[in-house]
């Protein structure tokens, strides 16, 4: 589990093809590994992804074909957001994020509002009966809040921080990130579903 706050940009330093799977080594961009162990989890790019190996300054990740075709960001190169998984004791300052990436989305446009920017996502069709004004969503690994809500076009709001300290600041038109909608909304739809069912019966 994870809260959508990034910890460190890293960078996908190796990449090697293993049939249609993959292994990574990923550098940490200054975060602290010294409280990971081989077989914890960290989000990378809001996906969740188990540490095989670790050094001071990296950790390698085994990625299997189906993440590699329903996410997007795993290019040699590329930086990443990265979040170790949340502990009990931590801050909840995000929301509650799984790192089971729902979507992929496109971005629409990223403008500069006044010191913040616009950034406005297509979402999947599918998914944008989760997404609502002032709900939260998660975009490669980071938790934001959606001002405003067109179809499957949603709106947010990034402070000078938030582009600072995340790989979003790298956004362009027609760039596709990774999208997690709140579990709360997929719990409150499985528990209607089931309440008509039994209401049926």
């Amino acid at each position: 589990m994870f809260t959508g706050i990034i910890q460190s940009i890293g960078r996908i330093h190796e990449y090697e093809a293993r049939g249609a799977d993959a292994r990574m080594v990923i550098t940490g961009g200054g975060l602290d590994f010294s409280d990971v162990a081989i077989g914890d989890s960290i989000a990378v790019n809001g996906v969740c992804l188990t540490a095989v190996a670790l050094t001071p300054n990296s950790f390698t990740v085994d990625v299997s074909a189906e993440t590699l075709r329903v996410t997007e960001g795993f290019t040699p190169g590329a930086e990443v957001n990265l979040e170790k998984a949340l502990r009990l004791a931590d801050r909840l300052g995000g929301h509650l994020v799984s790192g089971h990436v729902d979507g992929v989305g496109t971005v629409y446009r990223l403008v500069p509002v006044g010191e913040s920017h616009l950034l406005e996502i297509d979402a999947p069709r599918e998914l944008a009966r989760y997404i609502i004004r002032k709900g939260s969503i998660t975009v490669n690994g980071v938790s934001l809040t959606v001002n405003k809500v067109d179809g499957a076009r949603f709106a947010l709001n990034l402070i000078p921080h938030t582009l600072e300290m995340t790989t979003l600041k790298h956004l362009t038109a027609d760039s596709r990130v990774n999208l997690e909608v709140d579990m709360i909304a997929r719990y409150v739809e499985r528990m209607m579903q089931f309440t008509n069912t039994t209401d049926k019966d």
